[in-house]
């Protein structure tokens, strides 16, 4: 990802800051709230907006940071409402029993460990795209994506963005984004395991 950035950085550098602000915002909104946005470097962009504006005095972090963080929310919000307006309907028109069957296996694993899927979702290309459509389609309850929104968009769009800010004098930070996508992948699949295990058991005393 440093190598991109670096081609990113300069690019992005040599652009006013208000089309800076634009451009980063858009892309960021684009790449987590439409289909065909799965294909833009947002992990690359959000590390080279931050090595731009440690770099470049009229860039304002906490406005960039601002920014970014609302398109990733706004981008997620609209991914959940397409998902569950049109994907939704969509599928319950299909009456093939394997449909029928994946739809409910989506709509058990989001209820369950939907959460923390929407969560470390944000640290993954394509994942982060598809997943907010997917919850929505699976009926994810709205307050629990909403909050895991909030706290996705704030650790990803944040985090990765500062963590480039930062790199351009501290190199350590680098690998800050990665510890944290490590954390909350680590938790959803040990709310996954935790889930599934209850469920057999449940499942086991009704038998």
């Amino acid at each position: 990802m440093i190598e991109l950035a670096a081609s990113f950085d300069s690019q992005l550098s040599s652009l006013a800051p208000f089309i800076f602000y634009i451009i980063v915002g858009a892309i960021v909104f684009v790449e987590t709230g439409l289909f065909f946005g799965f294909w833009l470097p947002g992990d690359s962009i959000l590390f080279s907006a931050g090595l731009v504006a440690a770099s470049h005095g009229n860039i304002n972090i906490a406005l960039l940071v601002t920014i970014i963080v609302a398109a990733a929310f706004f981008g997620d919000q609209v991914g959940f409402v397409i998902g569950r307006v049109v994907g939704r309907p969509y599928l319950d028109k299909r009456e093939s029993p394997r449909i029928q069957r994946m739809i409910a296996r989506s709509e058990r694993f989001y209820e369950h460990t939907g959460w923390w899927a929407v969560v470390a979702a944000r640290f993954f290309p394509w994942f982060r795209t598809f997943v907010p459509p997917i919850a929505g389609a699976s009926k994810m309850n709205y307050y629990k994506f909403l909050s895991a929104n909030i706290v996705g968009a704030v650790l990803w769009g944040a985090g990765i963005t500062l963590a480039g800010f930062y790199a351009a004098s501290l190199p350590w930070v680098k690998t800050s984004s990665y510890a944290i996508a490590a954390f909350f992948i680590t938790a959803s699949i040990v709310s996954a395991t935790v889930n599934y295990l209850r469920h057999r058991r449940a499942l086991q005393s009704k038998s």
